[in-house]
């Protein structure tokens, strides 16, 4: 279950899941009618007016209309129960910053209305700072409320460290990001850059040109006109648009090579990826402080990194999951620590090796620590905020424990307080949290063109 939808159903063999970190997870069932489902809440109220208003984004106005969804299938809300999950904090909490307490709000919130609704809340956990799942079964009603773990199948077996020499080979073999990225990547760096040059380039790679149209034509975009040439796509979409699908595409390739070492899901680290490029691009454009542009491509390759180590990280996540955890070491420390190196230094080399622009090398390097970046002034720091907000509030996608230490400090370099965290929050787009990456990237571009057709 994504943040800002829920589900409801009768009795049926199927389990909904929720993974939470500062997001707060509500599971309902009666025994008596069959009846549940579960909702999955960013915020306890609506907060900017700029944001993306989605009803079931909020406890204030999502609960009710999953309570009431749940009604109409029958279910009675004196026999309901309730569990609760989530609502972990985004940073260390102190008496002058209860605004990084937002899970905790919209927790409350929540036992608000149900109490207001005499329903009864069988089990809740929430707070803390780690990634749980609430798990509902729909076939019997029992609810679990389990902390995010390692892959079994990752834990078994022997734990094998790859050697410094190894991780030098990986990043020598790896599949380079295709030519057509890397040429937009340094031609978008110069804000002077010539768009028919930049086109000719996309049209120039064959492979890239057949799968944007694929994406142009996909059900999730196309109504009944077809998208025959990339000149019509490019029209539909827009240049600045067309752009960013190039190379989101581009990338999803390399990313491809990633497994089970840092993403917990399918697809999670390219998904991440995506979600911090996205936000990123939006922060940049609430505060005026970067182009959004290069703030869109710096958040999709902020990790590239970890495609490198994702092997040496699943030969050793037993290992490294219980220093991160448990002994709660910082997550580049823990790297350090385990492979001699960290996905920071990693991706930088690796950026360096491609001629990627200094800029965007210097942001890969320093975007756990965005106050050590040399240059762009505030672009760091909104990579680096856009990763937190996307770590803590789309948890389940990837293994990462991002340090908050800086989060006041970035906030304040972008011009920001901490008082307007939970605005920013309530700006990131409905989209990231979509099941299809690019999804997110389309935003509102998809039903602006269903509607002209």
């Amino acid at each position: 279950m994504a943040a800002g939808s829920y589900h409801v159903s009768r009795t049926k063999p199927l389990i909904l899941q929720s993974f939470l970190g500062t997001c707060v997870g509500v599971a309902l069932f009666d025994n008596v009618a069959k009846v549940g489902g579960l909702i999955h809440l960013l915020l306890p109220e609506p907060v900017s007016e700029t944001g993306d208003f989605q009803p079931e984004k909020y406890a204030s106005t999502g609960l009710p209309l999953f309570l009431e969804a749940v009604c109409n299938q029958g279910a009675s809300k004196n026999r309901l129960k309730a569990f609760l999950a989530g609502g972990a904090l985004v940073g260390p909490l102190e008496a002058m910053d209860l605004r990084l307490d937002i899970g905790g709000r919209t927790a409350e919130k929540v036992l608000q209305i149900l109490k207001a609704e005499s329903i009864t809340v069988e089990k809740s956990e929430t707070g803390g700072f780690f990634t749980c799942s609430l798990n509902l079964n729909l076939l019997d009603g029992k609810c679990r409320i389990e902390p995010a773990q390692i892959n079994a199948a990752s834990a078994s077996g022997e734990i094998r460290l790859d050697s410094v020499a190894q991780i030098e080979h990986a990043m020598d073999t790896i599949q380079p990001i295709p030519q057509v990225a890397l040429k937009i990547l340094r031609l978008i760096d110069n804000a002077d850059y010539d768009v028919k040059v930049l086109a000719q380039e996309i049209r120039q790679d064959q492979v890239i040109s057949a799968r944007m149209l694929k994406l142009c034509n996909s059900a999730a975009f196309a109504g009944g006109n077809r998208v025959a040439s990339l000149d019509q796509a490019m029209v539909i979409l827009g240049l600045h648009l067309l752009v960013k699908l190039v190379i989101s595409v581009a990338v999803s390739e390399f990313f491809s090579y990633s497994g089970s070492g840092y993403s917990l899901c399918k697809g999670g680290l390219y998904h991440h990826a995506v979600g911090t490029a996205v936000i990123a691009e939006k922060l940049a454009g609430y505060t005026g402080c970067a182009e959004p542009g290069q703030a869109y491509t710096a958040g999709l390759l902020h990790d590239i990194g970890k495609v490198v180590l994702d092997q040496s990280i699943a030969s050793a996540y037993p290992l490294f999951y219980r220093r991160l955890m448990e002994e709660e070491n910082s997550f580049c420390d823990t790297e350090q620590e385990i492979l001699g190196t960290d996905h920071t230094a990693v991706g930088a080399r690796l950026a360096v090796k491609w001629a990627f622009p200094e800029s965007l090398v210097d942001i890969i390097r320093n975007h756990h620590a965005p106050a050590k970046a040399s240059g762009d002034g505030p672009l760091a720091h909104v990579v680096y905020l856009a990763d937190l907000l996307m770590s803590r509030f789309h948890s389940g996608l990837e293994l990462e424990r991002l340090n908050t230490d800086s989060l006041a400090a970035s906030m304040e370099a972008v011009g920001l307080s901490i008082e307007m965290l939970p605005a920013i929050v309530d700006l990131i787009p409905i989209g990231v949290f979509d099941a299809n990456p690019e999804a997110a990237i389309m935003g509102q571009k998809q039903e602006m063109y269903r509607s002209n057709l």
